[in-house]
């Protein structure tokens, strides 16, 4: 097991130059809001959806200070709570989205790599109508099917992020399923009489699945914007539900004229830290997994101690 973890690790060791700084501060970065959404009920002062305290309402677009450390909006919603509670909502929100999509696309790409003809035509057929809508569109138009089946809530949201991600891993996966399956070792299963399901499973998907940590956190990235995007757009997450850092970005947008600036200015920090975070863990792991991009730590050699008299003993 140590074995294991260790040549899996292994990449990230000996990974040195700015790869590796990318990769760390990106870790920091999302680490940060990860932590925040685990434990967003410790940290948060109030509630998602909290007005008041003993009966006494918080005051209306009231300034950053003491009581209230980045505001109120006019919604009485005190914003550190709702920004420390909106990272939790768009953490289980993308990792659930992510997730489904890799279990879905994944699978889906192997097996019409592998076994082509018609599955394999109608399997692209399918994904490439899917790929050929705006992203946004895409969520958009599911995301208005699905509040009239299952209502706005965090499960509403992640299927209409998982259509527009799973033709990503799809294509991916299949592109490198085709080039693999015939390569060696693949004609020699075949010899030993190994079953398409072994082959699939034991051969090819570790070769495959590669380059899907990378996909992941990048199509994250996208996700986070394309949920704010929905919940700007009223489509999202309702504020009774869950906080939603789009949400609060569209009910901002009258207070900017007024000069009330706090409203709008942490929901979408908070959106930029996120993508920004996940966007250079995709890059760092990008140019650490790739073994033609990784720049590798060099080792200092130690030559042996010179023993006296070798010359002498060799002439």
């Amino acid at each position: 097991m140590n074995s294991f973890f260790g040549r899996l690790l292994a990449p990230f060791r000996n990974t040195t130059g700015l790869a590796r700084w990318i990769l760390v501060t990106g870790l920091i970065i999302t680490g940060t809001f990860v932590i925040a959404a685990i434990f967003a009920p410790i940290l948060a002062p109030y509630g998602f959806a909290q007005m008041s305290v003993a009966g006494v309402d918080f005051p209306k677009t009231s300034p950053p200070g003491p009581g209230h450390l980045f505001g109120t909006n006019n919604q009485f919603y005190d914003i550190l709570s709702r920004v420390i509670w909106g990272a939790q909502t768009a953490i289980s929100v993308v990792l659930l989205s992510v997730v489904l999509s890799a279990l879905i696309g994944v699978p889906l790409g192997l097996l019409s790599g592998y076994v082509g003809r018609w599955t394999d035509r109608i399997l692209v057929f399918i994904m490439d109508a899917l790929y050929a809508f705006p992203s946004l569109l895409l969520a958009i138009v599911f995301a208005f099917l699905l509040q009239h089946s299952i209502g706005s809530g965090v499960i509403s949201a992640a299927l209409s992020l998982t259509v527009i991600y799973i033709p990503q891993y799809f294509r991916v996966v299949r592109n490198t399923t085709v080039s693999a399956r015939e390569a060696t070792y693949v004609e020699a299963a075949r010899a030993l009489g190994a079953k398409n399901g072994t082959i699939m499973g034991r051969y090819l998907f570790s070769n495959v699945i590669q380059s899907v940590p990378v996909i992941a956190t990048l199509n994250a990235a996208d996700a986070i914007s394309t949920l704010a995007a929905l919940g700007f757009l009223g489509l999202g997450i309702q504020p009774t539900d869950a906080s939603e850092w789009g949400y609060d970005l569209s009910r901002a947008l009258q207070d900017a004229s007024a000069g009330i600036w706090w409203t709008g200015f942490f929901p979408g920090m908070a959106i930029v830290g996120l993508v920004m975070g996940l966007t250079l863990v995709g890059e760092g792991l990008n140019e650490t997994i790739n073994p033609t991009l990784r720049k590798r730590r060099f080792r200092k050699v130690t030559l042996p101690p010179r023993t006296p008299g070798r010359e002498e003993v060799g002439s």
